[in-house]
């Protein structure tokens, strides 16, 4: 299958950076990390995803509170109890450090590999979204690897809402980020990826989630307006989510139309399948983008 860019030149800046794409920007979520038979830590998933990074690709990465939770009930033979807000907060803490090993131990050595923890003050700020935007665009040349995650652990569910709040008054709109999903999206619009992958637990977005074989493999209009129609539509075709706290597929679909209508590529495939394959359509996947 060949696959269509679109092209999109660098543009110089005054201060001589020029906002270079990177190739790809990959998504993945938390129970795409997790072997769910037994509860534990999919480290397959792991290994396959950490060997296939290379400088020029970059990583959002959920987990850390679903694998910080697995950890401490290894640990203490018990899960937290008390405050839910509190209790995710803790394993968020926790988690990090174990997710990034899991990908330290995985990704060629050469590599650098920076973990950046982000808050929505990071995209409803222009300040704050320049500095994050030359701290990545310096990864690539620099041979480094960045790992994006939202960093659960400093701020409360209730604080989050009110500080949203605030910066929503007058109408203006507002990036959230809490949800993965949507950071991988800002992200790539950010760093004008060519392609956005998003990796779940399944091959894609199906017309009916109990039928494998309604697969939707395209999601394609010659234009912007044309693929938002598209887009929406197959968001009615997507039921629930696959745990407490997740958005599910339509918000997987819903945060794809931003990257999509400004010229990156998106697939959604399932995280056992190897990138390359997916990437070259080995794999199964839906793929969205703007095309003839």
């Amino acid at each position: 299958m060949r696959l269509l860019y679109c092209k999109q030149p660098a543009v110089a800046r005054k201060d001589g950076v020029n906002r270079r794409m990177y190739d790809i920007v990959i998504k993945i979520g938390s129970m795409a990390l997790i072997r769910r038979d037994d509860g534990d830590i999919d480290y397959n998933i792991f290994s396959r995803l950490g060997k296939s990074l290379k400088p020029g690709m970059l990583l959002v990465s959920s987990g850390a509170t679903e694998i910080g939770r697995i950890d401490y009930i290894k640990r203490h033979g018990c899960e937290l109890s008390g405050d839910v807000e509190d209790i995710k907060t803790d394993y968020a803490a926790q988690g990090q450090a174990i997710l990034m090993e899991n990908y330290r131990e995985f990704i060629n050595p050469a590599y650098s590999v920076r973990q950046v923890l982000l808050e929505h003050s990071h995209f409803n700020d222009a300040e704050k979204k320049e500095h994050i935007y030359r701290l990545l665009i310096r990864a690539p040349k620099q041979r480094a690897i960045p790992i994006i995650n939202y960093n659960d652990p400093v701020s409360s569910e209730e604080n989050r809402k009110m500080e949203l709040r605030k910066i929503g008054n007058g109408g203006r709109k507002v990036v959230e980020c809490v949800d993965n999903d949507e950071t991988a999206a800002v992200v790539a619009m950010l760093v004008k990826a060519k392609t956005l992958v998003i990796l779940t637990s399944v091959d894609g977005i199906y017309q009916n989630p109990e039928d494998p074989s309604t697969l939707i493999e395209e999601i394609t209009a010659p234009c912007a307006d044309g693929l938002e129609a598209k887009v929406k539509d197959a968001m009615g075709c997507c039921r629930g989510a696959s745990r407490d706290g997740a958005q599910g597929a339509a918000a997987k679909l819903l945060y794809s139309l931003g990257p999509a209508k400004a010229g990156t590529q998106v697939y959604i495939s399932n995280a056992n399948n190897r990138l390359e394959h997916i990437l070259s359509g080995k794999a199964k996947s839906t793929r969205i983008y703007i095309g003839k």
